[in-house]
């Protein structure tokens, strides 16, 4: 066959069919105007047809260069077609904000709310994205990670946690991608920067046997803030699972929090106590507004109602550090068993194997633990 048979003119010329240039280089054209390049090969004994672009976008002189690499490729005992294949799974390059955007997404169904409130990303938008965001995922070494981290390793060091966490699992996210990256940066990051000077504190709670003075001073408030705070100690739920309570999931002396509203992404009950019930009965039903604890404008209490209340009054202990008066309470005024405590707080108990077989909340058991508690704060 005569090799290099096609010129520019007699293949814009020629009409639809397969039209040979010779070493197994075809255009075909389906149509005068458009057509492709295929070049035919034989690997492992079977012939095989490649694609090399589309004409008249490739030119002769360029599929013809295309053929010949495939044929050298052929020659050398490789597979040119399964080369592209494996070449076109390679996801392209990431910048650190597409990765930590594309990693967020994919965990994002494990997050509460489906992450809506943005506390995982903040970290990273703030400390990290700016500095490096634009960077390509797979130059971020440990050096690059220290210099983003460092400014605030000490001084805000549960922020830098966090952010040097979610990087990792960021990386984590490139590399089961494809991604070359270096999977060992954040650890390397976390030793030369050393460890943090900041020490951990605890939320401010009360002692339980103050409880019943404060719990007394309540009663004789009319602000909503007042009621939520009195619902939030006797039921040593947590503050934004008071705030957003609605009365529909509150049925016969039982609160049911969805999922969606527990730290854990497990239902929880809580048994109401009467005094609990008797809070909950009081409260206005507002028209068009599910919340118990809403604002005037029909919104939830806002999260800083609470807090602010105890503050102006002189308090340093906070509305989440009533669950510490609590468990403290039950261990040092209560024979209830460990398990008892634990889920009355909402808390998981034992391995998900343990978990997988006892499957009981200890409802029963909880209701005379939380009408204890009540008669122990109703003592004034």
């Amino acid at each position: 066959m005569k090799y290099n048979a096609l010129t520019q003119m007699k293949a814009k010329n020629l009409g639809p069919g397969k039209h040979a240039d010779g070493q197994g280089l075809w255009l075909i054209k389906k149509e005068k105007i458009s057509g492709k390049w295929i070049v035919r090969i034989v690997i492992q004994g079977k012939r095989r047809e490649m694609g090399l672009g589309r004409w008249p976008d490739v030119s002769i002189a360029e599929a013809r260069e295309r053929a010949s690499e495939a044929r050298q490729h052929v020659r050398d005992g490789m597979d040119p077609i399964a080369e592209r294949q494996e070449q076109s799974k390679k996801p392209l390059s990431l910048t650190v904000e597409e990765a930590v955007h594309g990693c967020f997404e994919a965990r994002q169904a494990e997050l509460k709310h489906d992450g809506k409130a943005g506390r995982w990303l903040s970290p990273l938008k703030t400390h990290i994205l700016p500095k490096i965001g634009s960077k390509p995922i797979e130059s971020i070494d440990q050096h690059a990670i220290k210099d983003v981290l460092d400014p605030i390793w000490h001084s805000k060091a549960d922020t830098a946690r966090k952010a040097l966490n979610r990087l990792n699992l960021t990386l984590s996210h490139a590399a089961a991608l494809g991604l070359e990256v270096d999977l060992q940066a954040p650890m390397e990051a976390r030793a030369l920067m050393g460890k943090q000077r900041h020490e951990v504190t605890n939320i401010p709670s009360m002692p339980y046997q103050e409880v019943p003075k404060f719990y007394k001073w309540l009663s004789g408030q009319e602000l909503i803030a007042a009621k939520a705070l009195q619902f939030l100690i006797l039921t040593a739920a947590r503050t934004s699972e008071v705030r957003l309570a609605t009365f529909d999931e509150i049925t016969e002396g039982v609160w049911r929090l969805p999922a969606e509203r527990t730290k854990t992404g497990a239902p929880h009950r809580i048994p109401l106590s009467k005094a609990a019930q008797n809070l909950i009965a009081t409260m206005p039903h507002m028209k068009d507004c599910p919340y118990i604890f809403a604002s005037n404008r029909g919104k939830p209490l806002s999260d800083m109602a609470m807090s602010t209340l105890m503050k102006r009054e002189g308090y340093t202990a906070r509305p989440h550090g009533f669950r510490a008066s609590f468990r403290t309470w039950a261990d040092e005024q209560s024979d209830y068993p460990f398990e008892v405590k634990e889920m009355a707080l909402g808390h998981k108990v034992g391995s998900n194997t343990v978990r997988a077989y006892q499957r009981s909340d200890q409802l029963e058991a909880r209701i005379s633990l939380m009408e204890d508690w009540q008669n122990s704060i109703l003592v004034i």
